[in-house]
């Protein structure tokens, strides 16, 4: 089903389309092209992170920052990747890709934190959404990553730079 947006100024012309069969929420541009793709269950999670964001805006357990820092991933079948990532917090974080990997894609990812920039911290994740063109109003082309394994240590260390980002953004 595609619904032309057409009330909101800034992306008349655009629509999205809903996939009942695959649960996801495409945004094409005017002439139709993809630019980005969230499974519904990232939408529900976004809306319930904003309704909760909505009535406790100082409680928010996922925060997130943008933030430049090194990535190197890698998928099951041993495809390795490196690049940045443009944003982090508790729940995920956001990897530049002009080839971001399919939603669903399971990743083991390391990375670089601003207060040790020579070392490589682990986690697992799951690509969770896709932007594969960069939009002005929206992310440059990549990934939205939720993390599926991340140490309580690793956790907090990015919600205290999280926190630290936020104080004195």
């Amino acid at each position: 089903m595609r619904l032309p947006i057409v009330a909101t100024r800034a992306h008349l012309g655009k629509s999205l389309e809903l996939n009942c069969d695959r649960e996801t929420l495409t945004l094409l541009g005017p002439g139709g092209d993809e630019l980005g793709t969230w499974s519904w269950e990232s939408v529900i999670n976004q809306l319930l992170a904003q309704a909760t964001n909505t009535q406790q805006q100082d409680t928010r357990s996922q925060a997130r920052v943008s933030l430049t820092f090194k990535v190197r991933y890698r998928t099951p079948e041993g495809n390795s990747f490196e690049g940045q990532a443009g944003g982090i917090g508790g729940g995920g974080l956001f990897i530049e890709s002009s080839s971001p990997l399919p939603m669903g894609t399971k990743l083991c990812i390391e990375f670089t934190l601003p207060d040790s920039p020579t070392e490589w911290v682990e986690v697992k994740g799951i690509v969770a959404w896709v932007c594969p063109k960069s939009d002005q109003y929206t992310n440059p082309a990549g990934m939205g990553v939720q993390f599926s394994e991340i140490s309580p240590e690793i956790r907090e260390r990015v919600l205290d730079l999280v926190r630290s980002h936020r104080r004195t953004g």
